[in-house]
């Protein structure tokens, strides 16, 4: 093993990776939002449709990072227009999901599946790229952070029983 690492868009044959890969974003997510989150299950096919999703609309693209051919990472993300009376009319990126496999953490994956985005996004002429991240996330709001991304907003919730 060489660890050789490449990025690539996803197709819909690395769809039962992605979903593998993503269980990992669900058990991080339900671990601290069981409220919020579905429990990671070993039933791969349960997110498919999502992700399809992405892959199935030109406005939205999924990037892998690969180590020697096989899958370890990928990242979702997709364009939108914001306009209205109180906007600036602005094309801009937000990033959906970004998932690297435990293994390769701090190797500099997820900075280069987020340099895959800024890319795209910048090919598509947008402005700004989004995204969100929850405040537990201290690993993944310290990685965008030392990309240049901002605390721009607090989102807000209150379960209502």
């Amino acid at each position: 093993m060489d660890n050789t690492l490449r990025y690539r868009e996803a197709t819909p044959e690395d769809i039962a990776a992605i979903c593998e890969l993503g269980q990992l974003l669900n058990a991080i997510h339900h671990a601290e939002r069981p409220d919020i989150y579905a429990a990671e299950t070993t039933d791969y096919s349960r997110d498919a449709s999502h992700w399809q999703g992405f892959l199935s609309n030109p406005q939205q693209v999924i990037y892998l990072a690969l180590i020697d051919g096989q899958p370890a990472g990928f990242v979702s993300a997709g364009m939108f227009t914001a306009s209205g009376p109180l906007l600036q009319p602005m094309t801009f990126a937000r990033v959906g999901s970004v998932c690297v496999a435990e293994r390769f953490w701090g190797k500099g994956l997820g900075r280069g599946l987020m340099e895959q985005v800024r890319v795209w996004a910048e090919e598509r002429d947008a402005k700004d790229i989004r995204l969100s991240v929850w405040a537990f996330n201290d690993r993944a709001r310290r990685m965008y952070e030392e990309l240049g991304y901002e605390v721009r907003a607090l989102e807000m919730g209150l379960e209502v029983r």
